[in-house]
């Protein structure tokens, strides 16, 4: 089997094998790629790189359908997320192209002494690798494409060799909207690259750049091999993220956003809330209410209506989890609900009586297992919460609204949702901290990563 495949996880069967690139195809690519950014990307202004993408998000939208059933295919996404998915990368490609102009404008320094000017100017650096994960195949590539092509640089996209369907169904939309736009092809291309042929491009000296999201390891991995070559990382890696509640007028929906929060792309988030960290006083009624309302949304076929869970994306992450799973029973967690997996249809399970001893205290569960966690003070929650490996995301849910500041400045996270889960937006700025990565994708501040800010001083 190739390494690149489309391999239906509702199903086992595998749908689509695409060829990796040859070397001689790399170099080609390499050097379209180059020629792209010192011919046309380097030479044209912010407006003309905005049309190329406002092209790009208006072809998401007429092809909302069909992309989303690819993913679907691929992953296991359930149709109507893979709808709302594709929606918003074509939201996130409007953004930059109604906005990146603006952000790209000159800045301007007042001058402590001496007369004339001086201002930064934001111009691309180059040719940028992005290393994309299979959870999210077209928001990923919008977040990380969007914002760095309105800057000035060219994008050789390597994506998950389980995503090759989606990873062409991209490139032919950047090739129309260049066509159309006479914009040479090599602004966008798209590679079925092998990992030694990724650290081949990542060592290239017309590489200037990469991002990667993905798991901590994929992310040493790259991080390693650009730092010996002096390259920089934006990374995006693994979360555990803490859903706290503190207190609440209506436990109902709260619960409800736990359970929205955790089963989202059938727990396969990077940001997904996994532990749930509930003061003494809701506990018990917290528990019994989230493991009702979490263990109603068995796994069903991801392609019919209504359907919240679906398979998890492949046999691996299937047997990943179950181990996972399996183990934190065997080192003494309490069970308040599980199932029989069924292929790669995994029903949701719930955990309580996690310690520090314990693998499951440490470790990220990408898949719909929660587990809950009883405290009895405000800094008893924020000690839990932050006693983790990983710093991505974390939602806090009070009635007091000093208190829900004073628990978000108290948080290692790069984002704090409080009262309010799933609300990700092209505005917001997406990234966290110790071993979740560094950098920030979204918002102004994903154009502050891969641009030099070139400073022009102009005498009196």
């Amino acid at each position: 089997m190739s390494q690149y495949s489309v391999v239906d996880p509702a199903t086992g069967t595998t749908v689509s094998d695409y060829p990796t690139i040859s070397a001689d195809e790399l170099e080609a690519a390499l050097a379209a790629a180059s020629s792209a950014y010192q011919d046309w990307s380097r030479k044209t202004t912010a407006s003309q790189r905005t049309a190329l993408i406002a092209r790009v998000a208006d072809l998401h939208e007429e092809r909302v359908q069909e992309l989303a059933e690819i993913v679907v295919r691929e992953m296991g996404k359930p149709l109507d997320q893979a709808v709302g998915e594709v929606e918003f990368a074509a939201a996130i490609y409007r953004y930059y192209a109604d906005n990146g102009e603006a952000f790209l404008a000159d800045e301007p320094i007042t001058l402590a002494e001496g007369s004339g000017s001086a201002f930064v100017r934001r111009v691309g650096v180059g040719v940028l690798l992005g290393i994309m994960p299979w959870n999210f195949p077209y928001y990923q590539v919008a977040r990380f494409a969007g914002p760095n092509i309105v800057a000035g640089n060219t994008i050789v996209l390597k994506h998950a060799p389980q995503c090759p369907e989606s990873s062409a169904a991209i490139a032919a939309i950047f090739a129309q909207a260049a066509e159309e736009l006479g914009v040479p092809a090599g602004v966008y291309t798209n590679v079925y690259a092998t990992n030694e042929q990724a650290a081949t491009i990542i060592a290239d000296p017309r590489v200037q750049g990469v991002s990667v999201t993905g798991s901590e390891r994929a992310g040493a991995a790259v991080a390693e091999i650009a730092g010996r070559h002096l390259k920089k990382v934006v990374l995006e890696l693994g979360g555990s993220d803490p859903f706290v509640l503190l207190s609440t007028d209506d436990l109902d929906a709260a619960v409800q956003d736990a359970v929205n929060a955790r089963l989202d792309n059938n727990g396969q988030s990077c940001n997904a809330a996994k532990r749930f960290i509930v003061t003494d006083a809701l506990f018990d009624d917290f528990a019994e209410k989230f493991t009702a309302v979490f263990t109603a949304a068995q796994p069903a076929d991801p392609m019919a209506d209504g359907t919240l869970l679906g398979p998890l994306s492949s046999a691996a992450a299937t047997e990943r989890l179950d181990e996972q799973l399996q183990r934190a029973i065997a080192q003494g967690a309490t069970v308040l609900a599980s199932g029989e997996v069924t292929g790669n249809f995994f029903p949701p399970a719930v955990l309580t009586d996690v310690t520090p001893a314990m693998d499951a205290y440490h470790e990220e569960f990408f898949g719909p297992v929660a587990a809950l966690y009883r405290v009895h003070s405000e800094e008893e929650a924020i000690r839990l919460a932050n006693d983790t490996p990983f710093g991505l995301g974390s939602y806090v849910y009070t009635t007091d609204e000093a208190q829900a500041l004073r628990v978000a400045d108290a948080m290692d996270a790069g984002m704090v949702w409080i009262n309010l889960v799933l609300g990700d937006a092209a505005e917001l700025p997406f990234g966290g901290v110790k071993r979740s990565g560094s950098g920030r994708e979204m918002g102004k501040f994903a154009m502050e990563e891969f641009v030099n800010k070139k400073l022009v001083r102009i005498a009196g």
